[in-house]
């Protein structure tokens, strides 16, 4: 499959990028100008959402769709910490970066790739949750996401919110008639070659506690991200092990 987005960033952290990376919306596109700044830039609990963040993970740490490794990096320091993405491009990246344990893997097929009970917390930062397609999908997601964790884990995911999104990016958003819940669609386009299209299924903070029901996980806490910006559109959970 074709990998325009993993391979702008890694064209990017190696200062090879000579042409735009293109967020394409039908038969038009804008340039991603923020590769630098969301994905090569260093991480550190310093912000107040950066230190909730921490605040809530432990190791065994499982990073999922870790990108460049932002997170990683931090987190390796602390304890152990396994990160996975499906970017060959990226994962090459990570590694270039320093991340030790960085592997090419999909956080949808979990028992396939870990034992029963090998993390005590687990990370998806960037929305990737919402590739689970469906609210059946993302019940699987975490109860395969149970299966990897210890009895007392704990996990931190970031998803749209599907009002917050709809008042602000209309190009992405796709309505769904369905309270609490929508669709965003991405595409990139980079060097000439065109992504797949990326289908994120956008689901409210109550959609997703009555997606955790049945699935070893409950909703602590929720906070919207960055909590200091009127139009952010993306919030943090925070799950614990029931």
């Amino acid at each position: 499959m074709s990998d325009p987005y993993g391979r702008a960033i890694r064209d990017a952290y190696h200062d090879q990028r000579e042409e735009p990376l293109l967020d394409r919306h039908g038969n038009y596109g804008t340039e991603h100008t923020q590769l630098e700044s969301l994905y090569l830039n260093e991480f550190t609990p310093t912000g107040t959402d950066s230190e909730w963040v921490a605040s809530w993970l432990d190791g065994p740490l499982l990073d999922m769709g870790a990108g460049t490794g932002r997170q990683a990096l931090y987190f390796q320091d602390q304890f152990e910490t396994v990160a996975i993405d499906t970017s060959e491009h990226l994962v090459e990246t990570m590694r270039d970066r320093g991340v030790t344990d960085a592997r090419r893997a999909s956080m949808f097929s979990l028992r396939a790739e870990f034992k029963r009970e090998r993390f005590r917390s687990a990370l998806a930062i960037g929305t990737q949750v919402g590739l689970a397609g469906s609210m059946q999908g993302l019940r699987q997601f975490l109860g395969d996401l149970a299966f990897v964790t210890m009895p007392e884990a704990t996990a931190v995911l970031d998803s749209y919110h599907p009002d917050w999104l709809a008042a602000v990016d209309p190009p992405h958003y796709r309505h769904d008639p369905t309270a609490g819940l929508a669709y965003r669609i991405q595409q990139f386009e980079y060097e000439g070659a065109l992504s797949e299209p990326l289908l994120f299924r956008l689901f409210s903070p109550d959609r997703l506690r009555e997606a955790t029901v049945g699935t070893g996980w409950k909703v602590n806490e929720t906070r919207r991200h960055p909590s200091a910006r009127d139009d952010a559109v993306q919030y943090r959970a925070a799950l614990e092990k029931v």
